[in-house]
């Protein structure tokens, strides 16, 4: 049941990243879309599974500042990252790898979350299974937007890509092999919501207005938001 919720989620990604590839020519309308993706998987799904797993053993307010320190410290990563580009007159490249590193890294959290909710009962896995499944298209685009976003070649975002949507697989198979209290899972996700929050807002967002700032733009932006809201709303019904 698990590798076949698993290779759902393979195909979702998948199919969402090549859409953000055969619709290059409108990036900056998918930017938009993946800054409120983005933005919307941090505020609507992420942080309040965080505070959910993690608030009994650790509290509220040390949870939201888990977050806080994820988006400070992603800041200075990324910050230190331009500095030493231009430092070495290279590309902006790696910019986007770091970023999409870490969106990998949460869709195999996302798959740690699908093995360890089937520990504790089929229906929470479903459930956990479902809320990822209907934001893994967004994944996708997401992922390869902040390849081709720092001006990355097609087979790089292919790459990565590829890698995002088998995540979620390694990340369900390895929960075979270990337990890891949901506290600490909790904290871990606040602490990436902090890393999606400065990637929509200071990254993606800024972007698409700079390369077209137009009505349309927060319009769609606006929609990137209210569509991860209605998706993950429905997944919890």
């Amino acid at each position: 049941m698990v590798l076949l919720i698993c290779c759902a989620t393979f195909f979702s990604t998948l199919l969402g990243g090549l859409f953000a590839l055969k619709f290059k020519s409108k990036l900056y309308l998918i930017l938009g879309f993946s800054a409120g993706a983005v933005i919307g998987v941090a505020f609507f799904d992420l942080l309040p599974t965080a505070v959910e797993l993690a608030e009994k053993a650790y509290g509220i307010r040390q949870v939201i500042s888990m977050a806080g320190f994820g988006f400070i410290f992603y800041f200075i990563l990324d910050r230190f990252i331009i500095h030493l580009n231009q430092y070495n007159n290279t590309s902006n490249n790696i910019r986007g790898r770091v970023a999409a590193f870490f969106l990998t890294l949460h869709s195999f959290l996302d798959g740690v979350a699908i093995g360890l909710a089937f520990h504790i009962s089929v229906s929470i896995g479903g459930l956990v299974a479902t809320a990822v499944l209907v934001h893994d298209f967004a994944d996708g685009i997401n992922t390869t937007n902040v390849i081709l976003k720092e001006n990355g070649s097609r087979k790089d975002a292919l790459k990565w890509l590829i890698t995002n949507a088998i995540a979620p697989m390694l990340g369900a198979c390895s929960t075979l092999f270990y337990h890891l209290p949901s506290e600490n899972l909790g904290l871990l996700l606040a602490l990436i919501s902090g890393f999606f929050l400065y990637i929509g807002a200071s990254d993606f967002l800024p972007e698409s207005q700079a390369r077209n700032p137009k009505p349309v733009t927060v319009f769609i932006t606006v929609f990137g938001i209210l569509t991860l809201y209605i998706a993950i709303h429905i997944a919890q019904i």
